[in-house]
């Protein structure tokens, strides 16, 4: 990017709004970023902008993952939308990949509904959030309408828990 004539200092490395930020990173990811570029910055940018799968790719937003014979899991991308419904919890299963978790008791039809509300409202002026949005209420409503929807419950545990009681779930290895 070239400077105006009347620029104080050196040209922009990136297009659009910026600021300065500081932040304070593990030396490991340090040398990971190093890696990535020698320039920090845009190390950090390339970073971000492939784990958020902003850079150009078509992957989808929203996608069905086989994991039984008739049977696909929702996955998702990140989404400030859907963060926001209070009752609907993102489960992180790899980095910017979500599955979707719901309390027990709540119909499938309630989450296409809070889907449509968000798409409406919080997404309006957000290409990236209204489709993922748009593409996870169709995926939902196809299902629904061909009685193609079941529910299964996740086990969540406690990583303390697991700390205090790691020794019992070792296997026994005396005999």
């Amino acid at each position: 990017m070239k400077a105006t004539p009347n620029a104080i200092g050196r040209p922009p490395k990136f297009a659009g709004p910026r600021r300065p930020v500081t932040v304070t990173l593990p030396e490991r990811t340090l040398r990971h970023l190093a890696v990535i570029d020698s320039d920090r910055a845009r190390a950090i940018v390339k970073a971000t902008d492939a784990a958020v799968r902003c850079n150009g790719k078509n992957e989808p937003l929203v996608e069905t993952v086989d994991v039984a014979k008739g049977q696909s899991l929702i996955v998702v991308g990140p989404s400030r939308s859907l963060r926001s419904i209070p009752w609907l919890r993102l489960v992180e299963i790899t980095p910017t990949r979500y599955l979707l978790a719901i309390p027990p008791g709540t119909a499938v039809d309630s989450l296409e509904v809070a889907i449509l509300d968000k798409a409406e409202s919080d997404a309006g002026n957000d290409p990236y959030e209204k489709s993922l949005l748009m593409n996870l209420y169709h995926v939902l409503r196809a299902s629904r309408q061909r009685h193609a929807v079941t529910k299964a419950e996740i086990l969540f545990v406690c990583p303390l828990a697991l700390a205090k009681n790691h020794a019992a779930t070792k296997p026994d290895t005396k005999s």
